[in-house]
């Protein structure tokens, strides 16, 4: 039986979780929120635009969302202290049950923690994610191609939907690019700290003297914006080529031209899809990323002008190497920015890298507290 003392003690450790929650929360702060945009969506015409719409409508349901679950926390926390209050040494039965309600809560609170980590204005929209190896060849390649088996069953352990919009394969194994969708709440918010170059060291099965190689691949995550922005592209800023696609499909695949490249001439970004059997639809996707991919510039570019103001440098940025992936001479994968690491790369590699993503959120939670208060 658990001792009614030790059941006090748990119980005023939760209420210190519960209360730390609460500050993190930050209640009037949403509930504010929530009421604009409540009355953003009620006003007439609102759902015309279906992709601020849709964009609303996400960020008001993970709002209300992290606040439901605060507030059940909340109330069952205060029904374990009531109950303690009137429970005696000799109700076995009750007191198994409030440690069972501890627990429970406690695992509750936990993953409500990792909640609020996506405080971020986009972290509760889907995102794209692009792989693309770097100077290497086939090794790379391979590589590249082991970073998207990872994330696709990193999706599929947290139940989100991914759809792959781009491929292109190897020469001889693995792939030159890829772009992936990724659907769900949070999919950004739990994916932009993996946006970095990915290092890989291992004994290449590519290499007949099966000597040790260091392969990169880079990783570059964008959230979709939607109608969240003000991006207007000018149709003579653009290159559009059209190919045929190289995956599996239909019949018409390889034998029309239907896979959409577009080039955006003044920035040079390049977006491609091949995944829908329509040009017109493979268009329309390009033209999304596109803007997406504006929208991020843009909100880079302002985040940058302010840091010049208040004089702050972030030591990550695009282009440096963020983790390690090491199969020999021993097995460990770390990340360079939060030094968490595990020996189990295998499990990496199928999908488990939810604690190197929330230790990263909270040394960034961590980061921006300061200045949030």
């Amino acid at each position: 039986m658990t001792e009614l003392a030790e059941l006090k003690q748990k119980t005023q450790e939760l209420g210190v979780v519960v209360s730390q929650l609460s500050d993190s929360l930050d209640l009037p702060k949403i509930n504010d929120e929530i009421a604009s945009l409540e009355a953003e969506q009620n006003q007439e015409g609102f759902w015309d635009d279906q992709n601020k719409a849709k964009t609303v409508s996400s960020r008001l349901s993970a709002l209300q969302g992290k606040k439901d679950k605060f507030l059940k926390a909340q109330s069952t926390y205060n029904d374990i202290v009531s109950m303690l209050s009137e429970v005696g040494e000799g109700d076995v039965d009750v007191i198994e049950l409030i440690a069972s309600m501890i627990e429970e809560l406690s695992a509750f609170c936990e993953d409500l923690r990792h909640k609020l980590l996506f405080s971020g204005e986009y972290d509760a929209l889907n995102c794209t994610l692009e792989i693309h190896p770097g100077a290497g060849g086939t090794e790379a390649q391979d590589w590249a191609s082991m970073l998207m088996r990872m994330y696709g069953r990193w999706a599929e352990r947290n139940n989100f939907k991914i759809q792959v919009l781009d491929i292109e394969d190897g020469d001889e194994a693995g792939i030159k690019s890829a772009t992936l969708k990724i659907i769900g709440t949070d999919a950004y918010g739990m994916l932009k700290g993996e946006k970095g170059i990915h290092r890989l060291v291992r004994i290449s099965p590519f290499d007949a003297a099966a000597r040790r190689h260091t392969s990169f691949a880079s990783v570059n995550v964008t959230p979709e914006f939607g109608g969240v922005g003000d991006i207007v592209i000018d149709p003579k800023d653009l290159r559009v080529d059209t190919y045929r696609s190289g995956g599996a499909g239909g019949q018409n695949v390889n034998k029309v031209s239907s896979a959409v490249r577009i080039t955006h001439l003044p920035t040079g970004i390049v977006v491609q899809c091949q995944i829908e059997r329509s040009q017109l639809m493979n268009k329309a996707t390009c033209m999304s990323m596109l803007t997406d991919k504006l929208m991020q510039m843009k909100l880079e570019e302002r985040e940058r002008e302010l840091k010049k103001i208040i004089g702050e440098q972030k030591n990550i940025e695009w282009g440096s190497q963020i983790r390690s992936y090491v199969f020999q001479p021993y097995t460990m994968v770390k990340d360079h920015r939060t030094s968490h690491e595990t020996g189990d790369v295998l499990g990496v590699m199928d999908g488990d890298i939810d604690p190197f993503i929330y230790a990263y959120l909270e040394a960034e939670a961590r980061k921006d507290g300061p200045q949030a208060k």
